[in-house]
């Protein structure tokens, strides 16, 4: 794109939580298995045609993608110069470019611009605009104030003012998509006038010339045939229901029978063999870990370190546990973490954490020290971290100065660091899965560490997210991603969706949850997508930081929430990668520092030295 691109092309991606319209079926032409009133012959209204290359439907030129109860999206491969009136063949009987929720990528306008909320660097480097020798712009595909669902061809050939079509972007509360078109469809007649299949309900779409046509879908609980013909919706039934419940509960009670004898005898074996069983778990932890070099701890040595778990010793609480401080004869003070269960999690995690922190070694990864297998209760021992979490900075629960916008710069580099080494650096790669600011530790000098592993897994190999699928709850709600919550597939990817919410947590000082905010805006990402995706970013930013703000420190900011709007996409595949995040915020912090020396100086000045 020409450097003479106007200021207003802005663009930003962004992605919400909700979830994707149910798809009526595939949309390859070789299956044929599109149902009414959607097909590959003149018996039905809304009729595809098939490629005879690709074998995929088509309308006109163009690949149909995907097809649901409302819309039909079609790809639109950027090309340069393509005539605008190419977009002709969208517009159909019974369908039609939707109104909304659309921007169409127009060049040789010969009107001003129009206003996108989408981000240039990125869409540019995707759809290569800088090919293109006419400069590209953003059209809405409206320039009249006609009530209507769908476009009008003229509005988009005549009104738009430009010569060519590039491409197309679709946006949903689901996503935005680069290279397609998003298009509402209907038959002829409104709902007043026509009776969709029992069980079915009626929608009328509003036309650009003014009339109606409708759309039946089934109702929930059914599926079908939603049209009078052929029609039909019918109930959804759920088979061997009661079979199935005879079979979970019979097995459960098994497993519960087996469970209290297994119980019985290890309650016995442990009551007559204590100090024998202490020992062997000891050894048998130390195996599990793959690692011998872990200094294991006796109980009474963990419980003198901590003055027999003093509250007044207590550094926090968790899902997982209890952290204390200790000090072991002749060494430094340690953060003692008291895993909460006695059970088999509790365990796994222990030696989860051993095997994964006994591998790796980075400067903003906490060390692991030690740990302990008592009574049936894990402990592991840490690296003191005197300055407590980041979440703790960013709520003001140390009742110290806010932390300044140079030190909030730094400590996501150095995160960001550690995890890219993580995913990178490491071979086989480890997702940590628990990315989130109260496990961001702080040292002396403020600077990060990551801590808790107890979720993390190794990516045995580039197939990982493909074949490992959990099913468990995982991670902190929040940061989830939330593509998990649809395929239950945890990636590196996973960790940049969590380390972007931190992003955004270092930005606004906000809580990630947070029932006092509106309902809508109760989940951080959720309301910093809306903001920042309608360029609204000094409504996110820290009360903190604006008593110092100044031109230069803004842009950064606005940088940064750009980054993080990158990493809160909902498809994994549209995220940087962490190496790609390392590299942008290396870039926005010498853009405002200038230097490393800079960064350092104006950093230190907010430092605190504690004595351990």
């Amino acid at each position: 794109m020409a450097e003479t691109r106007p200021p207003y092309l802005v663009f930003v991606f962004f992605f919400t939580l909700a979830v994707a319209t149910q798809t009526t079926g595939s949309v390859k032409c070789k299956t044929g298995s599109l149902s009414y009133p959607f097909g590959f012959s003149d018996g039905y209204p809304i009729r595809f045609n098939c490629s005879e290359i690709t074998g995929e439907a088509v309308i006109g030129e163009f690949a149909v993608q995907e097809v649901t109860n409302t819309n039909i999206y079609v790809k639109i491969p950027p090309v340069c110069e393509r005539g605008i009136g190419k977009i002709e063949q969208l517009f159909r009987e019974n369908f039609a470019p939707s109104k909304l929720q659309n921007i169409i990528l127009v060049q040789g306008c010969t009107e001003h611009s129009f206003d996108c909320l989408i981000r240039s660097k990125f869409v540019e480097d995707r759809l290569n605009i800088s090919r293109c020798k006419s400069q590209v712009s953003c059209f809405n595909g409206t320039t009249t104030t006609t009530i209507a669902d769908v476009m009008s061809i003229g509005d988009v050939v005549n009104g738009s003012g430009c010569k060519y079509w590039f491409s197309s972007i679709s946006q949903s509360q689901v996503s935005v998509n680069l290279g397609r078109l998003k298009l509402d469809w209907w038959l002829k007649g409104s709902c007043s006038n026509i009776t969709c299949s029992e069980n079915a309900d009626c929608a009328n779409v509003k036309l650009a010339d003014g009339g109606l046509g409708h759309r039946c879908t089934c109702r929930e609980g059914f599926s079908g045939k939603a049209f009078t013909v052929p029609g039909g919706c019918h109930r959804l039934v759920r088979k061997r229901k009661g079979l199935h419940k005879l079979i979970v509960l019979g097995t459960a009670g098994i497993l519960v029978g087996v469970l209290v004898i297994a119980v019985l005898i290890v309650t016995y074996i442990f009551r007559n063999k204590r100090s024998a069983r202490t020992s062997i778990a000891n050894r048998l932890l130390c195996e599990l870990a793959g690692n011998s070099s872990v200094p294991f701890y006796t109980y009474k040595e963990i419980e003198k370190a901590t003055d027999s778990f003093s509250d007044k010793n207590m550094l926090g609480t968790g899902a997982y546990g209890t952290v204390y401080a200790g000090e072991f004869p002749n060494s430094s003070c340690v953060a003692i973490k008291r895993l909460r269960h006695k059970d088999t999690t509790s365990i796994d995690q222990v030696v989860n954490e051993i095997k994964l922190l006994s591998s790796v070694s980075h400067p903003n990864l906490v060390r692991l020290l030690g740990c302990c297998f008592a009574d049936g209760e894990p402990f592991l021992v840490y690296e003191f971290m005197p300055n407590g979490t980041l979440y703790q900075h960013l709520q003001h629960e140390r009742g110290q100065t806010p932390l300044s916008w140079p030190l909030r710069l730094a400590i996501a580099c150095q995160t960001a660091n550690a995890i890219a080494h993580l995913h990178s650096s490491v071979n086989p790669p480890i997702y940590h899965r628990d990315i989130k600011s109260s496990n961001i530790l702080l040292d002396h000098e403020y600077n990060s560490k990551i801590s808790d592993f107890g979720l993390s897994r190794l990516g045995m190999s580039t197939d990982f997210e493909a074949s490992h699928i959990s099913t468990a709850p995982q991670g902190t709600p929040g940061y989830v991603d939330p593509q998990y919550h649809q395929d239950f597939q945890l990636s590196d990817k996973s960790d940049v969706y969590s380390f972007g919410v931190v992003l955004i947590e270092i930005i606004s000082g906000f809580k990630v949850i947070d029932f006092t905010r509106p309902y809508t805006e109760v989940n951080l990402a959720s309301l910093a997508v809306d903001r920042i995706g309608k360029g609204r970013v000094v409504d996110i930013i820290d009360p903190c930081l604006k008593t110092d703000i100044d031109p230069k420190m803004f842009a950064s900011i606005h940088n940064l929430a750009e980054l993080a709007f990158r990493c809160l996409s909902f498809h994994r595949n549209m995220r940087p990668t962490m190496i790609e995040i390392t590299e942008d915020l290396q870039r926005i912090k010498l853009m405002y520092f200038g230097t490393e020396t800079d960064m350092n100086r104006q950093g230190s000045s907010q430092r605190v030295y504690i004595k351990k």
